[in-house]
């Protein structure tokens, strides 16, 4: 992994445990009463003592093949989003998104999977990368077990679809 794209891993890991600090201060080396706990939602979410777990992040780099016409490019782009619902609506990918600068790295997914070889598998099924368009780079990731919450709730909250 490059320099840049190292740093951008740190970045959003210490943004999300910013995040997980300020909404539980609790984190910080305290325990909580049994009471406190929500053993159900622990158990559904598969969560540890720290309520993490693992997951497989992916950054999607801009392929060896961009140059389609813009008609492809914009049925290739339909292809890949419908390929990220599939994905959400399985519960396999709990984050997606594109970067908003023009840079190599396009965006980032995280999986909810256990091996980056499942990841491989669901990366590989995606329209634009079977076309060259984007590659994908992937890394094992520790991150709030309460991730997989986030399509529920955007679906909540989202009043347009893509």
């Amino acid at each position: 992994m490059s320099a840049e794209g190292l740093q951008m891993v740190k970045t959003i890991c210490v943004m999300l445990a910013m995040a997980l600090a300020t909404a539980s201060p609790s984190l910080v080396s305290q325990t909580k009463s049994d009471a406190a706990l929500d053993t159900a939602l622990i158990r559904a979410l598969n969560a540890d003592e720290l309520g993490m777990k693992k997951y497989v992040m992916a950054f999607l780099k801009a392929g060896p093949n961009r140059n389609q016409d813009s008609a492809t490019a914009v049925r290739m782009q339909a292809a890949h989003l419908a390929h990220i619902r599939r994905m959400a609506e399985a519960g396999k990918l709990v984050i997606a998104g594109p970067f908003l600068d023009e840079n190599d790295i396009r965006g980032i997914y995280i999986f909810n999977v256990e091996s980056i070889e499942e990841a491989k598998a669901l990366t590989s099924a995606d329209p634009a990368v079977k076309a060259g368009r984007l590659v994908m780079e992937l890394h094992p990731w520790y991150g709030s077990a309460a991730l997989q919450k986030v399509t529920e709730i955007h679906a909540r909250i989202q009043s347009k679809s893509f």
